[in-house]
């Protein structure tokens, strides 16, 4: 009988609505039918945040080592770094030293743990940029390592895990974008748009493709200007960079198609015609998959569902996260939708299968 996975969570900024997420995402016993959960975090934010969301029929179990949890759904296992000197005092839905330092501290946690296999795959809550890189300034050393900036979580990973080629996919059940370049102006993103880059996005999105089990995937490959620049009246990246790249991927057996025009593109894969879009910069890929994971009811004036997922590409280990911020404005309240958690835990899991089925081939 296969093992299930063990997935570390981390608890994301103390001071967003991420403990909040996650003790309400554990709550979901389905996911222990297929999961071994842990919490990397201060037990202590874990506890008050069973408060938050009224579970009392909720247990935190501390552990000092991933070997002690017991992974019985009722109880949620914490990984305890004690983060946070004194909860009582912290102050949630604010930007701090403090809170940026935690954060940080159970990313480079769970990167560990899944570098020396006590983890199967890794998830992670929301970080607060601000806080991140304010506690990395104030440390510059033992706890930050030296490193004083990080543009988020992709650029910690990457760092501690050696990768030079990655890239950010995101997605919202089969619907799935991954991007040639993420948090640049959009002038620098257009002088990004490289044959080299764009073929190598192709071949992860390959890889991480047949790592979710789609054997042969269909891959479309967005075209950045509009109507593919018609033949380079309006833009020649398509004819010099982009249609060179998916000629060199079908040449290497990859089903590569386009450039499509991007204004059809996700209308076409929504319907089903790709299992992945390589995108040609931010926007182009978040704005439709946020407009169709995040919906807002105007009649109860609230998220009906925020179930984006972000997974990071390209790396030796397996990380997913929720694709939203910290949730500093809803912190404390118990009220954030879980399900983008939810999925990204779905969405490692079904990551560790196809990484388990390629190593056996």
């Amino acid at each position: 009988m296969e093992m299930k996975p063990v997935v570390g969570i981390t608890m994301g900024d103390p001071a967003g609505n991420g403990p909040e997420i996650t003790i309400k995402a554990l709550a979901h016993e389905e996911l222990y039918k297929h999961c071994r959960p842990i919490v990397i975090g201060d037990a202590e934010i874990m506890k008050q945040a069973v408060g938050f969301v009224g579970r009392s029929d909720i247990n935190i179990h501390i552990c000092e080592n991933v070997s002690d949890a017991y992974f019985t759904f009722g109880t949620v296992d914490v990984l305890h770094l004690p983060l946070i000197k004194d909860v009582n005092a912290f102050q949630i839905g604010r930007v701090s030293v403090e809170g940026g330092n935690a954060a940080f501290q159970c990313v480079r946690k769970v990167i560990e743990l899944a570098l020396t296999g006590e983890v199967d795959a890794t998830c992670t809550n929301a970080l607060n940029k601000e806080a991140l890189n304010k506690s990395l300034e104030y440390y510059k050393g033992e706890k930050s390592d030296g490193y004083t900036h990080f543009d988020g979580h992709t650029e910690i990973y990457a760092t501690y895990t050696g990768t030079k080629k990655y890239t950010m996919m995101l997605a919202y059940h089969d619907f799935r974008v991954v991007h040639v370049s993420t948090h640049v102006s959009l002038r620098e993103a257009c002088d990004r748009v490289k044959k080299a880059r764009v073929l190598e996005v192709i071949e992860i999105a390959q890889e991480a493709c047949r790592d979710m089990g789609i054997e042969k995937p269909k891959i479309a490959v967005a075209g950045l200007n509009p109507h593919c620049g018609e033949n380079g009246l309006f833009g020649t990246e398509e004819i010099e960079e982009i249609k060179p790249a998916i000629e060199e991927a079908r040449a290497k057996g990859i089903n590569a198609i386009g450039p499509v025009p991007p204004d059809s593109v996700f209308s076409e894969a929504l319907g089903g015609w790709y299992d992945i879009v390589v995108c040609m910069y931010h926007d182009q890929g978040h704005i439709p998959l946020k407009t169709v994971g995040f919906v807002y009811d105007r009649e109860l004036q609230s998220w009906k569902a925020v179930e984006g997922v972000n997974v990071t590409l390209g790396l030796p280990i397996i990380r997913t996260s929720v694709d939203h911020g910290t949730g500093f404005a809803l912190a404390g309240k118990g009220t954030s939708n879980e399900l983008s958690l939810v999925n990204a835990i779905d969405y490692a899991i079904l990551m560790t299968k196809g990484k388990n089925k390629n190593n056996r081939n």
